[in-house]
Order: C-alpha cells, then sequence, then structure tokens
C-alpha cells in the first residue's frame, strides 16, 4: 500500500537585525508573531523561504550597512535559491519609504514599523510575489555606492518638512497623518510602510525573546518629541508614545516569572515616559522649563517614570531595573529621590548630554545649558549615592571650534564619567545641522574624537583600579572564551565607541574564566567582569575585584 505524502512544510523564515536595543524588540515581535502564525525560524539563511532584514538608519555608517547586508542576502538569494523572499523593515524604509523600490526592485517588500506584527501576512504576501518575479525576471546583482549615493541625494533635495520649523514640533496635524500604500504593479515590491508610525507593543503582543534568558529589554515607549538638530528619529519612528504602566507591570512580572534578573527599560526618551497620557497633553514640552511646569502640573494619580520604577521596584523576586536613553532635559527631583529609594534599581545612569558649550548646545537645539548640565550631575550624584553616570558625545559639529572643543575636553576631565563614548559627528541629509555652514573635515572630527577618548581613557584606567579590593554583586552571563577576552568582548558598535585605546592584558591569560556583570555595566554597552572560578551562569553572585584591565576588571568568587 502506497504511503501518504507527507504534510506540507512550515515556510522557514530568517532574520538579521541591525541597530539598537529597540530595533532588537522590534525583532523580537516579529518572530514571536510568525511562530504564532505557524512558520518556522531558522538560522541558516540557505535554508529559509524568506529573509527579514532589520535596518537601521540612525546615521551614515549604520544606514551603509543596512544596504550592505540588504544586497548580500539578494545575493545570496540570487546564487542558490531564486525563490527566496527578502523583505526589509525598520527604520530604512521609514525614513525611505516611497524611494527604496525604486533603488532596490530586487528586494520583494518593505515593511514599516507600525506592521511589525503583521509581520507574517507581509511573508505570504512576498512568497506570493517572489514566485511570480522567479519565472519571470533574470537574475539581478544590486550595485551597493549607487543606492547609498542616491539616498544622500534624495535627503538632500527632500529638505527639512515644514513641521520642524513649528513650535509644537511633534503635535501638527501633518505629522501625524499617515497613509499606508501598496505598490500595485506585480513585478514591483510590495510596500506597506505608514508615513508616520503610531503603533507601540502591549503585553499581549507575541514575542520571541533574543536575548539570553537572565535579562531581557523592556520598551516603555515608542517615538521622541525633542527637535534634536542632528537627529532623524522623530522622522522615523514619530511622535512619542507611552506604554500604560500597567501593561509594562504586567510584561515584567512574565519576565521575571521566566527567569530575568535583569530588566532593561529602553524607549527613546524614558524621562518623558507617561507624560503624553495625561488629558489634553501638548508635546511642546521639551525644555526643562516647560517640562517641570508640566509635570507638576500632573494629578496625584498620574502616570510618570517615577511611579512606573517605584511599581516595578515593588515587585517580589531578586533582580535588577536598568533605566537606559533618558534625556537631561526631563531630570527631576522626584526621579532622583524616586531612584534612590528604589533599591532595585541599578546605580546607572544612562544619560547623553552631546556637548557641553553653551554655542554648540543652542546649535543642536538640546535645550539645556552648560550650567544646567553642571548642576543636574552634581545632583544626580549627590541624590543617589554610588552612581555610575553613562554618556555621549559628539565632536566635529558644525560650526565647533578648537575653543568649543577644549570646553568638552574639560569637561570630561573635570567631570570623570564613569562610562562615556564619543561619536565623531555623522552628517545626515534631512536634519536641520545637514543643512548648517561650518561643516567640520572627516580628518578634524576624527581628531577630536581620538582626544577626547584619549582623555577619557586616562579616566577610565583609573576607575578601574579604584575597584580592585572591592566586593560586588555581579550578574554571571557565561563562560569567557578566549576569543572573547582577547576582543575584550567588543559585542556592540557602541561598545567599541567606549574602549578605544585599549591596550591587551597579560592579567586576563587562562581559559577558566566567567563573564559577569556589575550593576554600572549594561549589557552590550559597557564593561565586564571576568570571573575566575565557577559560579551558576545566569543568577547573581558576589565577587572580589583583584585586578583590572584598561576597562574591565578582573574577580574571584566569595
Amino acid at each position: 500500500m502506497k504511503k501518504e505524502s507527507s504534510a506540507k512544510q512550515p515556510v522557514r523564515v530568517g532574520l538579521i537585525s541591525l541597530g539598537c536595543a529597540k530595533n532588537l524588540v522590534d525583532a523580537e515581535i516579529m518572530l514571536g508573531s510568525l511562530l504564532k502564525h505557524g512558520l518556522e525560524i531558522t538560522n541558516d539563511a540557505a535554508q529559509a523561504d524568506a529573509v527579514i532584514v532589520n535596518t537601521c538608519s540612525f546615521i551614515d555608517s549604520a544606514q551603509e550597512e543596512s544596504v550592505d547586508t540588504i544586497l548580500e542576502s539578494v545575493a545570496l538569494r540570487e546564487a542558490g535559491h531564486r525563490g527566496q523572499a527578502v523583505i526589509v523593515s525598520g527604520c530604512l524604509p521609514q525614513r525611505f519609504r516611497d524611494e527604496l523600490p525604486k533603488l532596490l526592485p530586487e528586494v520583494d517588500a518593505f515593511m514599516g514599523i507600525d506592521q511589525v506584527a503583521q509581520v507574517s501576512e507581509i511573508v505570504d504576501r512576498a512568497l506570493a510575489s517572489r514566485a511570480q518575479k522567479t519565472a519571470s525576471q533574470p537574475k539581478t546583482k544590486g550595485n551597493k555606492s549607487k543606492v547609498v549615493s542616491r539616498l544622500h541625494e534624495l535627503e538632500k533635495t527632500r529638505g527639512l518638512p515644514t513641521h520642524e520649523n513649528e513650535e509644537s514640533l511633534r503635535g501638527t496635524q501633518k505629522f501625524g497623518r499617515t497613509k499606508t500604500l501598496l505598490a500595485p504593479a506585480p513585478a514591483a515590491p510590495l510596500l506597506d510602510v505608514t508615513a508616520r508610525p503610531t503603533f507601540i507593543p502591549d503585553y499581549e503582543t507575541p514575542r520571541f525573546r533574543l536575548t539570553p534568558r537572565h535579562f531581557a529589554y523592556l520598551k516603555i515607549a515608542e517615538g521622541c518629541n525633542h527637535p534634536c538638530s542632528f537627529c532623524i528619529i522623530p522622522r522615523m519612528r514619530g511622535a512619542h508614545r507611552s506604554r500604560t504602566q500597567a501593561d509594562i507591570v504586567a510584561e515584567a512580572k512574565a519576565l521575571i516569572a521566566d527567569g530575568v534578573k535583569e530588566i532593561n527599560l529602553i524607549s527613546q526618551d524614558s524621562t518623558y515616559y507617561g507624560l503624553d497620557l495625561r488629558p489634553n497633553h501638548s508635546r511642546a514640552i521639551s525644555s526643562p522649563d516647560k517640562f517641570y511646569a508640566a509635570a507638576k502640573a500632573l494629578s496625584a494619580d498620574a502616570t510618570t517614570i517615577c511611579t512606573l520604577l517605584r511599581e516595578l521596584n515593588g515587585l517580589k523576586g531578586d533582580f535588577w531595573i536598568r533605566l537606559l536613553y533618558t534625556h537631561p532635559a526631563h531630570w527631576t527631583d522626584e526621579l532622583i529621590s524616586t531612584i534612590a529609594a528604589c533599591k532595585k534599581v541599578a546605580r546607572y545612569v544612562d544619560i547623553p548630554l552631546q556637548h557641553i558649550h553653551e554655542n554648540m548646545l543652542e546649535r543642536m537645539r538640546r535645550e539645556t545649558s552648560q550650567q544646567y548640565i553642571v548642576d543636574l550631575v552634581r545632583k544626580i550624584r549627590a541624590g543617589i549615592p554610588g552612581i555610575s553616570l553613562r554618556t555621549t558625545f559628539i565632536v566635529g559639529f558644525p560650526g565647533e571650534t578648537e575653543a568649543s572643543f577644549q570646553t568638552l575636553l574639560d569637561f570630561i576631565r573635570e567631570t570623570r564619567f564613569e562610562r562615556l563614548g564619543v561619536f565623531a559627528y555623522s552628517k545626515e541629509d534631512g536634519t536641520r545641522a545637514g543643512q548648517m555652514a561650518g561643516q567640520i573635515s572627516d580628518a578634524v572630527k576624527q581628531k577630536r574624537r581620538q582626544r577626547a577618548m584619549a582623555a577619557q581613557h586616562e579616566i577610565a584606567v583609573q576607575i578601574s583600579e579604584a575597584f580592585v579590593g572591592r566586593e560586588l554583586k555581579v550578574l554571571v552571563e557565561g563562560l569567557a572564551t578566549s576569543k572573547q577576552i582577547q576582543a575584550a568582548n567588543i559585542s556592540s558598535w557602541e561598545h567599541g565607541l567606549m574602549r578605544e585605546g585599549e591596550q591587551p592584558s597579560p592579567k586576563l591569560k587562562g581559559r577558566n574564566f566567567l563573564v559577569a556583570r556589575g550593576e554600572a555595566d549594561a549589557p552590550d554597552i559597557d564593561g565586564r567582569i571576568y570571573v575566575r572560578g565557577k559560579l551558576p551562569v545566569g543568577e547573581f553572585a558576589r565577587v572580589k575585584i583583584v585586578g583590572h584591565t584598561d576597562y574591565d576588571l578582573i574577580a574571584e568568587p566569595l
């Protein structure tokens, strides 16, 4: 008797995610949605029926990496699996929604941030479209330099959106308007991207975590209302929109029950969390004075980052809460006292300052003055004993003189940040800063970055040295391979920006090391603690610091 044919195999999907932790959460939501609808996930692109490239378009180098990855995925498809659909998601389609299908016709579908939960449907449509193309089109080969050059040209000719000049920067009708397009021609890529995203995940949104079991990113809000002259994010991600506190707490409880020991709260501006939930709110409160007035006028039961931290801190269990991406303009005395009072909130503040010189802050539209920043840093350190401050600065911004750079250099040396990274300014067409006079050469920008990192390197060595002999609570990540030790475990581009000038250390010779992190170290960004001995992975432990490298610590179990 003839055997029955085997059941049809489910569609297999591979996913490549680029960029920040916020982008990673979007990728996790896509994977969760795919699994919920019966599709399979594979790490082998050659075995995938569809490959999704989740892109970043924050700065030029990120944009080029995205284009590179897209074209590499297309080349692999053309070489051995022409029926495979290639789908592009994330910030690049948001930024170049109308232009990308013409520049990258070899891609089968483009999807935006609002569509991450509908990814299964888009995969189905892309596979159907790919089947038509495979039968009728010759092999294609993309040209990276042509695509990247054309994207730059498009931004230059596009100019600033009219809402850039309006005071209610992110609250205009034009900014909030959205539409969804679907390219009609069968041979053209599918396009499903809203002009201004409005999506925000909730507890019911399917999600498949890509982080290790012991830590997770929890997105508390999406979008941004700030007018920073160098930044394209508000145009790609839309206006700030917060999740409800109850929904966030429900997700946090589930993560803790699943074994998570560190919850990293993320958004574009975590300190603005909840302010958009108030009745009849105005978005034009980016400056410290306007924000303080709005926060003071809130009702007693209003949702803020402080109420969220307090409720999360009250949950049962042994875990850290880490607050990432805070804006200096939105810090309050209440936030300082809340962190100080909440023992589960890590003594760690991520507060990108970008510059300290008065003229540079004005040109960057940071809405904070030099004296305001100096006073804020002093208040945070006085109000939260043992706090570690992490910040980033931009050097080579248009109009930055040697004198204004020297002011920044002096500030770095005087303030002695525990964690610090330096970006060389990236000229982004379509931003206000991209049109400014006084653009600085790449050679000068890189030289200034090297000088700033050299100053921080001296500070970092001294800070590491001061830890020797201390006992710390750490979260054990896993076994350190010889390759990790040799490379200082630089696992993200931002982590690399924090560690320039580091020399290999003979103190890390050997193989019996575990990788751990303390409260002062965020995942994939900051330093590491290398523990010589055996400890349970994914759990907290007490260690004694017995040595250090330039940026990392060496410890033994207690």
